[in-house]
């Protein structure tokens, strides 16, 4: 813990990635989550790719830590990666917050990145494909499609909002976006349901939509999502 601050120590828990416009995206925005949360101390950790690596982050730690995953749905990471290193922890009074996604304030930060793209809601016929990462657990489809129906309600006129997956089960985005097309819709635009740049953000941009919103990045709806999750998990029992 930071000394005099009395909270516990907010760990970031992201994918990991190599390249370097996706390490920088994450660092911005824990620049954004220190600032919502002077004093509080934020380290961030990885699951792949990337040092430090979720094992090490945890044993550099004492006391108290709250792990929020930079995950955008439940899946094998939250449900065994994660809980199996606190396990081999145990000299960490540790809690586990619940993934980003499905949340309003995602839908919130999709909405202003699809209209920075160029998106326009009241276009007739308009549809939209949210391209997730993908998964094979169902729970993660289903956090997908719940991510959708958020995104849908939060637009202007509602248009339709198909869930597809870059990886995993489900229509790909390049599916999704010929089916919508071949419904008879005229503007088919692809909303990045993705944290950062990369390999998948490009091949989003690939599906053959009329536009493709850029990854969340560091919005600050985003930040301000990883501190709700941190303070939720402040109500739950210690691991």
């Amino acid at each position: 813990m930071t000394a005099g601050s009395g909270r516990p120590t907010l760990l970031a828990v992201a994918h990991g990635t190599r390249v370097a416009a996706g390490a920088a995206t994450m660092e911005a925005l824990l620049t954004r989550v220190r600032a919502l949360g002077p004093g509080l101390r934020v380290e961030r950790c990885f699951l792949d790719l990337a040092r430090p690596a979720l094992p090490e982050a945890l044993a550099r730690l004492r006391g108290e830590v709250v792990l929020v995953p930079l995950l955008l749905g439940t899946g094998y990471h939250h449900r065994v990666d994660i809980p199996a290193a606190l396990a081999a922890a145990p000299h960490l009074r540790a809690r586990l917050a619940r993934p980003l996604g499905p949340h309003p304030l995602l839908a919130a930060a999709l909405a202003d990145r699809l209209h920075a793209a160029g998106w326009r809601a009241r276009v007739p016929r308009s549809a939209l494909v949210l391209a997730a990462a993908g998964s094979t657990d169902p729970a993660a489809g289903a956090d997908t499609a719940a991510m959708a129906a958020l995104l849908r309600e939060h637009l202007p006129g509602s248009p339709p909002v198909v869930p597809a997956n870059l990886c995993g089960a489900g229509p790909t985005p390049t599916e999704a976006v010929a089916a919508l097309r071949a419904a008879g819709h005229r503007q088919v635009a692809v909303a990045g349901y993705l944290l950062s740049p990369g390999f998948f953000a490009r091949r989003a941009a690939a599906s053959g939509a009329c536009l493709t919103s850029a990854p969340l990045g560091s919005h600050d709806a985003l930040a301000r999502l990883v501190v709700l999750r941190y303070q939720e998990a402040l109500l739950s029992p210690a691991l």
